[in-house]
Parts: C-alpha cells; sequence; structure tokens
C-alpha cells in the first residue's frame, strides 16, 4: 500500500510539474483574443503585384509570460491555402533569445508591416495570426485569430486600352505657290522692251500663264507688282517713274491673262500694284556684292548722308566710280518685280482612292498613305500601307501602319516584327511607342516604361499608356498626372485607387467607354466608396445587364461589403 502511494504521490508530482511547465502558453493561448490588433487597410488591397499590410499591435499587461517567446506570422487564408508574411518574434522580460523583449507587468505594443505577391486565391481570403510559442523545448501552436479580412482587387478592372500609333501622312491637298519675274527697263523709261521678251524668267511667265488653264488644277490668286527707279536724277519723277513701270508690267500680263482667257484676273482686287520710287536699298545691296572701286566710300556716303539729293550729288563727283555705277549697278535697279500667287490643288478622294488601287506607283508618298484614310476597311487599309512599304522602302510609316493594323487585328507577333522594322529604317517615336505596348501586354511593365519614356514626343497617348503601366505598378498619382485630360474608364480607375471619389466620378461621367461593363461595375465601386446605395444598386444591375460573369464577383467584393443585404440577387 504505502509502495503505491508513494507511486501515485510520484506520478502526482510528476504532472503537477509539466502542468507548471506549461502553464505560462497555455494561459497565453487561453487568453490570446486579448492581444489587439488594428490593420490597415481593412479590408487588405492589392496593389502593384503585393498585397502589403500595416498592423498596430498590442499585448496588454500580464498577459506574456516571462520565461515564453511567440513568433507572430500574419497569414493570408484561403480556399486551397495559405500564404505567410514575414514571421516577427517576441519574448518574456526574462526569456533567453533575440526577439523583442515585451514586459510582464506593463506589456507593451509593436508596430508590423509586410508584404506578399498577390495570386488570384486571394481574392477571397481572410487576414489570420499565427502564433506560435515557445518555452524551453516545449512548442505550442496559440489559437489562430481572424483580424482583417482580404483582398480588395479593384485595380484589377483595368482594361488594355493602349493607344497604339499610326503614322500620319503629310497629304496637303490645296497648296500655295508663286511664279516670279523681273522685268528691266531704259533709264527714264516705263516701256516694256522687247528684248525683254528674250529673257528666261518673262518666257517662264508667259508658258505658265498660257498653260495654267489647260492643267486645270491651278486657281490663280493674285498678281503683285512692286516696281522701281533706279536713284538717279529728280526724286519726284522717279516717284512717277516706278509708278508708269508697275502699270506698264501689269499691262503686259493683262495681255498674257487675256489671251489664256483667264476668268480668275478680271476679279476685283486680282491686281495689287505698288510703287515703291528710288530703290536706294537695292543700291546698297549691289555695291556691297559688287567689285566696283571706291565702293566702301560710297556706302559710307550712304551712311552719312540721309538726304538722297546729297547722297546723289556726292556719288556722282566721283566721276570713274559713278561712271562704273551708271553702268553695272543703276540697270538693275530699274525694273517691276511679278509675282504671280496661285494654288495647286490636289487630286480629289476619288481619284485617290482608285488610283491606289489601279496606279499606286503614280502616287507620291503622302498620297498613298493619305489614301489609306479613305476607308474604314481594314483590309483594304493594310493593302494600301503595304504598297506603301513596297513603292516606299525607305519610309518608316509603312511598316508601322501595317503593324498598327495587325495589332487592330489581334496579330500581335505579326505587329511586333513590322513595329521593329519601321525602327530599323527609321529610328521613331510612333514605333516605340507601339513597342512599348506590345512589351506591356506581354507583361514586361519595366521595358514597356523604357519604350514610353523614349517615345514622349509622340504625344499624349504615349503619357497615357504609362498611365496604365503605373496602374499595375501601384503609383496611382502617377497614373492620374500621365491620364490627365483623358476621359476613360482606366482614368477614372487611377483617379479612385488615388483616393478621389468625387474626381474619379467626374472623369467617369465624361468617359467614351463609360457604358461597357467594367464602365457601369467601376460606377458601382465609385457609389460604395461614396456610400450611395442607389448608385451601387443601379449601377450593378446594369454591369450585370452587359456582363452576366460580373453577379458572382459582386457578391464576393469587399468593396461591397457594407451592402451585402441591400443588393437583391
Amino acid at each position: 500500500m504505502e509502495t503505491r502511494h508513494l507511486k501515485g504521490m510520484t506520478l502526482t508530482i510528476g504532472t503537477a510539474l509539466l502542468l507548471s511547465a506549461c502553464g505560462g502558453l497555455g494561459k497565453m493561448n487561453k487568453y490570446v483574443e486579448n492581444i489587439k490588433y488594428t490593420v490597415d487597410p481593412n479590408p487588405l488591397i492589392v496593389q502593384g503585384d503585393s498585397v502589403a499590410v500595416s498592423i498596430n499591435g498590442n499585448f496588454p499587461g500580464k498577459y506574456f509570460y516571462r520565461k515564453a517567446l511567440v513568433e507572430l506570422t500574419p497569414t493570408l487564408t484561403y480556399t486551397g491555402g495559405e500564404t505567410p508574411y514575414k514571421m516577427v518574434g517576441f519574448q518574456g522580460d526574462k526569456a533567453v533569445g533575440n526577439y523583442t523583449v515585451i514586459p510582464y507587468e506593463s506589456g507593451k505594443s509593436f508596430s508590423y508591416t509586410g508584404k506578399v505577391a498577390y495570386t488570384p486565391s486571394m481574392s477571397e481570403s481572410e487576414l489570420m495570426v499565427k502564433i506560435l510559442g515557445k518555452q524551453g523545448k516545449k512548442e505550442m501552436p496559440f489559437d489562430a485569430i481572424k483580424i482583417a479580412d482580404g483582398v480588395i482587387t479593384t485595380p484589377y478592372l483595368m482594361v488594355s486600352d493602349d493607344k497604339v500609333l499610326m503614322s500620319k501622312d503629310a497629304f496637303v491637298r490645296v497648296t500655295n505657290h508663286s511664279q516670279d519675274a523681273v522685268m528691266n527697263y531704259a533709264v527714264n523709261s516705263s516701256s516694256v522692251r522687247p528684248g525683254e521678251m528674250k529673257e528666261q524668267d518673262i518666257k517662264d511667265m508667259a508658258a505658265f500663264i498660257k498653260g495654267f488653264v489647260k492643267k486645270g488644277n491651278i486657281n490663280l490668286k493674285g498678281l503683285a507688282i512692286d516696281a522701281w527707279a533706279s536713284p538717279e536724277g529728280e526724286l519726284t519723277l522717279n516717284e512717277n517713274l516706278a509708278d508708269d513701270r508697275a502699270k506698264s508690267a501689269m499691262g503686259w500680263a493683262k495681255g498674257e491673262l487675256g489671251r489664256a482667257k483667264s476668268e480668275a484676273a478680271k476679279a476685283e482686287g486680282f491686281y495689287t500694284l505698288t510703287a515703291r520710287g528710288e530703290d536706294w536699298e537695292g543700291f546698297k545691296k549691289a555695291m556691297q556684292s559688287s567689285s566696283v572701286g571706291d565702293k566702301e566710300l560710297v556706302l559710307r556716303v550712304l551712311e552719312m548722308y540721309p538726304d538722297v539729293s546729297k547722297r546723289e550729288a556726292e556719288i556722282k563727283n566721283m566721276a570713274a566710280t559713278y561712271t562704273e555705277i551708271r553702268e553695272s549697278i543703276l540697270p538693275q535697279l530699274r525694273r517691276s518685280e511679278m509675282r504671280m500667287n496661285y494654288e495647286i490643288v490636289g487630286k480629289t478622294d476619288e481619284q485617290l482612292t482608285a488610283m491606289s488601287r489601279t496606279m499606286p506607283d503614280s502616287l507620291n508618298v503622302e498620297e498613298l498613305m493619305f489614301a489609306a484614310t479613305l476607308t474604314n476597311d481594314m483590309n483594304e487599309q493594310l493593302r494600301i500601307y503595304k504598297e506603301v512599304e513596297r513603292i516606299f522602302p525607305n519610309d518608316h510609316r509603312g511598316a508601322n501602319n501595317v503593324g498598327y493594323i495587325h495589332m487592330m487585328q489581334n496579330k500581335m507577333a505579326e505587329a511586333e516584327a513590322q513595329f521593329q522594322k519601321a525602327i530599323t529604317i527609321k529610328d521613331n517615336a510612333e514605333s516605340t511607342n507601339n513597342l512599348g505596348v506590345i512589351a506591356r501586354l506581354k507583361g514586361d511593365r519595366k521595358k514597356a516604361a523604357e519604350h514610353f519614356a523614349k517615345a514622349m514626343s509622340a504625344g499624349p497617348e504615349v503619357k497615357y499608356n504609362m498611365g496604365l503601366v503605373n496602374i499595375q505598378n501601384g503609383d496611382y498619382a502617377s497614373a492620374s498626372s500621365n491620364m490627365a485630360g483623358m476621359n476613360t474608364v482606366n482614368a477614372a480607375l487611377a483617379k479612385m485607387l488615388g483616393g478621389d471619389v468625387s474626381g474619379a466620378q467626374a472623369i467617369l461621367d465624361k468617359a467614351s467607354d463609360k457604358d461597357s461593363a467594367t464602365g457601369a461595375y467601376l460606377a458601382a465601386v465609385i457609389a460604395a466608396r461614396a456610400n450611395n446605395v442607389d448608385g451601387v444598386r443601379n449601377n450593378l444591375a446594369l454591369a450585370v445587364q452587359k456582363d452576366a460573369s460580373l453577379r458572382d464577383k459582386a457578391m464576393k467584393d469587399l468593396e461591397f461589403r457594407n451592402f451585402k443585404g441591400q443588393l437583391g440577387q
């Protein structure tokens, strides 16, 4: 009996010692819910490719057993698995270790931040705190505690509306031109000399006037005539002489235009005559470019004497020099300068369309490029741009635009090859942007951003494309900045993700794609963040009407967690 009793006592003492050894961890687990947690954000939200969390916690006084250690691991749990964040360790004030010490009497607050890569399974998940208690060689898993919901995936509402750029044509249907001629005169005369008709510029002017009607695509706009007298003799006489020379030049032109039966030349204001008097400025320029002896002296006289009569007298005093001036300089100043202004009207749309099919080689590159814009048929556009490639192989625009059409036809590999080809012909911003679009769609956001940064000169579309990369990277401020001025669902999404709900609504109201299923769903999310029950209900109904699969998404979406009983089925 005594022996059995002693054995019993030994068993009782051993059990008591075991319970005493584990009692600290057991008690901590029993009161694990006394640990307080504040989670930001709550629910968690995907940003970029990851789910970040910030936790402020507090171990209350007299909770943390002095010789215990705990390893705390926030963990996202979901159907089929879990994803732990980094572990953080704490220990009692008499424990041996390198973890953060928690005083037994006062307890202690702590802060924690962590980040994990997002996976689609996390769209329906919970953030749990898992704690493993340790004391000596003993380990005890504590009861897991839920501290937040997760994960909101609203950033993934972004649609791929990348802006692929087409190279533009420089076609101008109506171009302005002029035909120039100079009619020279004998001294003190305004009569048109027969010899002038043999001068090449006069012959060219006459031929132009004779032939423009037959060409049929030339519109005369007016004839401007400026006339001068050489700076010699009496001033008033020279002013009248200049006026007479302008009229004589007009008389000659009228005769030519009359024989050509030009109706335009009969219009009021067709002729503009300007008598400019003595041409001292022309005299100075002619002297500067001449080899006349004493020309520097003559030029100084021009500077010294503003009075034209005094100038002429001083120059004439240089007898030998003046003789040379009279023979080589003054004759070219006695003139009327004629400028016929006209328009050339290019081929009509109908002509360009027909010729692009039957005789594309007869069109210049701008005409052929423009012809492609005259149809909405992608196959026809592709045919024309391939003709541009064939006929003008050194122009990058044909290759780029073939790639553009391939992108519109969802032929990304063919499009990429064309954009690369265009770059080899000429390093250009449009094709560089387009390669950035290809890179983003392939998932290489870093390479895409490099292309976009290089292609900014191509226009605001490139900044918009950079904004898509910003959204995917979780940089919503940069996304909104790059998408400024563009009213799209994505621009509204960026604004909302950045915290500006009213700004997002303003953009969405003007968005060209607001009537899409995604547009309606985003409108519902915006309404939810603005606590607008009717807006949530009505916009979700519209979204589901356009895409039935959104019903299930909405029922699970934490954006609508506060409206579950008000959405119906």
